[in-house]
Formats: structure tokens, sequence, C-alpha cells
């Protein structure tokens, strides 16, 4: 099996917080329009799609950027290209990242048409001062109706993107915005810290102390509201900042976290083949250029040995409701989570080693102290 991340280079505007691969069209050609700059980026994608292996194809996920800013046509001849040369499971499951603002309901039913069955939107907060903070510029209310019209086209799975612990922040304000997010008609959450990325301007206005963030205790607290909310609401928490209903988790990034084969396309996607990581070069006019030459996009790659894949097993497994299987581990690394076990941030049973809720927000430092 081998899953797909196409990524989707473009924004309209770059958010404050946000260091990702993507671009506005007038930092990537002066007074271009995102027609100009995007009408052979499919091509290049298709291009770069003949260099990956042939396996069946069960989760495809388009991130970026902004997916939802191209014609659903476009991406449907990706969704074609590797359903003709690969195949697609029978339940294959296709991602698209939207931006509330950017969709219509007419959109939405051509993106079901050509292939999209799960769809996901950004929405980060439900409070006008947190999205200001952010530098979002999309309209809180049109999250509810794009959910609505995504609904009454016929997509089956949907989910919402949320970020806690914004500049100014209230545990109120992030109880609200939960709460919104709840009442909305979706199936799955994604609630992520904010991290704060250096070179992004967010960074600079903290740096000047024009905000400030949260403290630590308030982003537990934040992390535990949000964990007790959606349990009570039906959404089951599978892994660290994801809770779904019942047979909505998102498969494609479970297959991440389980370490299986995955195959990014476009400028500065990833790739993991059987032990075996790479990445493209980053910028898109250099992507294209070099695919169109018939070159490979990759600009590295390494190949991790025995002992990293096993690290890397045990970084992403702890971060997943099934757990840690147990013979992974060491009797030393075993031994040193017996003392989280006593201290009440993990459980033990035959088998498995289960992060508590409590053990979930120190799941990196316990991750630190039995890799090394």
């Amino acid at each position: 099996m081998l899953s797909f991340y196409v990524h989707i280079p473009y924004c309209i505007k770059r958010c404050g917080y946000c260091d990702f691969n993507t671009y506005t069209p007038s930092e990537l050609q002066d007074g271009a329009t995102l027609e100009v700059v995007s009408n052979d980026y499919i091509d290049a994608v298709l291009h770069e799609l003949e260099a990956a292996p042939t396996d069946e194809v069960p989760t495809i996920f388009f991130g970026g950027g902004t997916p939802s800013l191209l014609p659903a046509d476009d991406l449907g001849r990706v969704i074609a290209a590797i359903k003709a040369r690969n195949g697609l499971t029978a339940d294959c499951e296709v991602t698209l990242e939207a931006n509330p603002d950017s969709v219509t309901a007419e959109k939405l039913q051509r993106y079901l048409e050509v292939g999209f069955n799960r769809i996901s939107f950004g929405m980060q907060s439900a409070k006008p001062h947190v999205l200001a903070a952010l530098d979002r510029t999309h309209n809180p209310a049109n999250v509810e109706k794009a959910i609505m019209m995504a609904r009454a086209a016929g997509f089956k799975s949907i989910s919402v993107d949320l970020i806690y612990g914004t500049p100014g922040e209230s545990l109120e304000d992030w109880r609200e915005t939960v709460s919104a997010a709840l009442a909305l008609d979706i199936d799955h959450i994604s609630a992520y810290a904010l991290i704060v990325e250096t070179g992004t301007k967010l960074a600079a206005q903290i740096k000047r102390g024009d905000l400030t963030m949260p403290n630590d205790d308030l982003m537990a607290d934040m992390y535990l509201l949000v964990d007790q909310m959606c349990e009570d609401a039906g959404l089951t928490w599978y892994e660290l900042s994801n809770w779904s209903k019942p047979g909505h988790e998102c498969r494609h990034n479970i297959a991440y976290w389980e370490n299986k084969n995955w195959w990014g396309l476009g400028p500065g996607a990833h790739s993991h083949v059987d032990g075996k990581r790479f990445w493209n070069l980053k910028h898109p006019t250099t992507y294209k250029q070099k695919v169109f030459a018939g070159q490979t996009p990759i600009l590295d790659s390494e190949q991790l040995t025995a002992d990293q894949m096993k690290d890397e097993s045990i970084l992403l497994g702890i971060r997943m409701r099934a757990g840690l299987e147990v013979e992974l581990l060491s009797p030393h690394q075993l031994e040193v989570l017996a003392e989280y076990r006593h201290n009440g941030f993990v459980e033990i049973n035959e088998d498995r080693v289960l992060l508590t809720p409590e053990g979930r927000l120190i799941a990196d430092r316990i991750v630190r102290e039995i890799t090394i």
C-alpha cells in the first residue's frame, strides 16, 4: 500500500503564524494572479507522479497552502491519474483541506464528483480577536455555512482544525470556540497547540512585546478542556491532537503515525518508503523547472537505521490511543516508564503502554527519556 500527499503551495494571504511551504501569487511573480502562477502546476505534479511506486492507494490527502483555491477539475486530474496508475482501494479516503471563505455549493459538489470524500476546514477559532492575533482573515460565520454546504453536497466525513494557546486567548475564549465547533455538523476535530515559528510575523510581534504567549498551565488546561468536551460530545481521542466519531478517524494521518509508506507530490513534500525518507526542493518555480526538464525534484534523503526506525515507532506510537507495544521496549525503557506509571502519566498492561490524559500533556518529555 502507498498513500499520497499532494501539496498545493498557494494561499491568497500568508497568516502571521504560518511557516508552511506556501506562497501568495505576488511572492512568486509580481502582479500575477493565482491562475497565472498555478496554470501548469498540476502538469508538474503529474510528471512527478511517474517516479512513484505503483502500489495500491488507501488514502490521498491534498494539503497546503489552500487546496480549495484550485478548481475541482484540476485536483481531480491528480486523483484520476493515481487511480489509473496505481488503483485505489474500495474505501480509499480522499481528503481536501479547505478555507471556509474559498468554497461554494457548486465547488463542493464538483469536488465530490471528481473523487473527494472527506473535507477538513480551517476554523482555528470562533473568537474574532483570536483570529486577528493569528492574522487569519476568514469570516467565522462562513465556517458553519461551508460545513452546511459540504454536508448538503454529500460529504460523509467533515473535520475542522482548531488552534489553542494564541496570545490573548483565555480559557473561556477557548471553551466558546470548542463549543461552537461541536455545535456544527462535523465528525472530527483536530486541535493543535500554537507553535511560534522563528521568522514569522507572530514571532516578531512576541519578540517586540506586542503579544504575550499563555503560560504552560493555561495551555494544559486548554488541552484537558477540549479533550473532555469532545469526549462528552461523542468524539473520542485517537491521537494526541485528534478526536472523531467512530469510523471517522483520518486514516491518512494514521498511516503517518504507523510508519506506513507514503509519497509526497509537490514542492517541499516529504515521503517515506520502506525506511527511506526523502523530500523535494521547496520553491514551486524551481520544482516545476526540474520536473519539466525530466529531472528529479528530490532535494535530499536519508536511510533510517533499525534503531532509528524503532525510535520512530516509539515516538509516533505513543501518540496513539492504541498505545505502544510492550515488546518494542527494552527493560530499561520499561523501568523508566514504571516511574511515570507510578505518577499517573501512563498505564501499562500485558502488551501495551498507554498515556493517561495527564500523560498526553508531557508526551514529548516521556519520549525523550525513553529514546535517549
